[in-house]
């Protein structure tokens, strides 16, 4: 019996990519009360919609997954928007969670909030070594916020609360809009495209994590051209979104100490060998172009993830490889026309 099996939890975030995932485990845990409130009936940046979430859900234990995210692009064009929503959602969620005498508050951070230039691999202690890389500072340093709410209520009223920090997620379900998606599923859709499985109004036009594709009408293989935005050199860690949800719980179950914790793979991988290895998995041949007019990001990232598998016995399970094969099915299954 799993000490989550009787409770009432409230998952902010839970209707979307990786909410989906963990409501999957708790209720693997027996979880039978589980509360996912929808952005149309409570906007969290407002203060009276969270007390009101409260009032409606009466949960023993919330889980903050809700964030407004995006890719370089995104993080460019919103800065202010990244920093103010992701903030005042965390902020008020812990304040009134603490009010209301909540058993446990879990928030889920951000790789971002790291310092651009952190040591590889990233460990929980160097979280405050230097400033996050630009292009998502603001985004990254309104999470790392939340962690500085969060150790501040441990010390003065002893509030539970507890902070992870995953590294970039993905897998089925993940958001491939053309104008707001992350590398992987950016690259996926894009040799999919380019392989003439899809029509799309949008054909051609650069997405949020900076992958366009373009190609003549016959999308012959052989012809097509994947833009990347860089040079293809900086290193990322990617976690299958369901072993991050079982971390998630697992941290939830387990872990109440004030210090952040890593959810990672533990592994890296260049921008340009992600590329090349999407492109074989899709089946795409066509040319691989980097537009170095345009930036990087952070130079590399990694995580050590030695923390999560001592304090709550975290460890992802799914390969790189099997994780890109079954998110590139789901996106043939569920998006080809």
């Amino acid at each position: 019996m799993s000490f989550l099996n009787n409770k009432k939890i409230l998952i902010t975030g839970g209707a979307g990519f990786l909410g989906s995932f963990v409501i999957q485990k708790l209720k693997e845990c027996g979880c039978k009360s589980i509360f996912v409130p929808r952005s149309k009936d409570y906007n969290l940046i407002e203060n009276d919609a969270c007390k009101r979430l409260y009032t409606d859900a009466k949960p023993d234990i919330v889980i903050h997954l809700a964030a407004k995210v995006g890719g370089i692009g995104a993080n460019r064009s919103n800065p202010g928007k990244f920093f103010y929503d992701n903030l005042m959602m965390g902020v008020q969620m812990m304040e009134i969670g603490r009010q209301v005498g909540v058993e446990k508050f879990v928030t889920v951070g951000t790789i971002c909030s790291y310092p651009k230039f952190t040591p590889v691999p990233f460990k929980e202690e160097d979280l405050w070594n230097g400033y996050p890389e630009e292009t998502n500072a603001p985004y990254g340093l309104a999470k790392k916020m939340l962690l500085v709410q969060a150790q501040a209520y441990k010390q003065q009223y002893n509030f539970n609360t507890i902070y992870l920090l995953p590294v970039n997620l993905y897998g089925p379900g993940d958001n491939f809009d053309i104008e707001a998606s992350h590398v992987i599923p950016a690259l996926i859709r894009k040799c999919v495209e380019a392989m003439g499985r899809k029509k799309e109004k949008n054909r051609g036009k650069e997405n949020d994590e900076n992958v366009s594709v373009s190609s003549h009408p016959s999308s012959a293989t052989n012809s097509s051209k994947l833009v990347i935005w860089g040079t293809g050199k900086p290193t990322r860690e990617f976690l299958y979104a369901e072993d991050a949800a079982e971390g998630i719980v697992l941290a939830t179950e387990k872990y109440n100490k004030p210090a952040p914790v890593n959810l990672g793979a533990g592994f890296e991988i260049s921008i340009q060998d992600l590329a090349e290895l999407i492109c074989k998995l899709t089946g795409f041949r066509g040319k691989i172009v980097y537009d170095t007019s345009k930036p990087d990001g952070q130079p590399r990232r990694m995580l050590d993830i030695t923390k999560a598998e001592i304090e709550f016995g975290f460890k992802a399970k799914v390969s790189l490889e099997e994780g890109l094969k079954r998110t590139i099915k789901w996106y043939i299954d569920n998006y080809n026309i």
